[in-house]
């Protein structure tokens, strides 16, 4: 199933990349796509509290900074981290309704 699907480096996920219509898969077909999404989807919240993680670590960091460039570097970065955090959540979130309806 992996062949429908792509690696966002970004995210730090698999996300799908279909080059042709949902409909044209077979039923098998879909159903191994859901299965390997659900899979991927799963890993979504462990993969936001490492970023969340990261996050912390880097506002202690920015407490105990006393460089002005080092203070906007780690600003940054924790504004990136949650941005990201914030994509995988609608990922997360949209395509749950998808995979609750395929199971019906």
């Amino acid at each position: 199933m992996k062949e429908y699907f792509k690696e966002d480096k970004r995210l730090g996920i698999l996300l799908p990349a279909f080059s042709t219509e949902w409909d044209t898969f077979s039923e098998e077909t879909q159903y191994g796509i859901l299965l390997h999404w659900e899979k991927i989807r799963g890993s979504i919240p462990d993969r936001i509290a490492d970023l969340e993680d990261l996050i912390n670590r880097k506002q202690a960091a920015l407490n105990d900074e006393a460089d002005f460039k080092q203070s906007c570097k780690l600003n940054s970065d924790i504004a990136e981290l949650a941005s990201i955090i914030n994509d995988l959540w609608l990922w997360y979130r949209t395509h749950q309704d998808v995979t609750a309806k395929a199971h019906m």
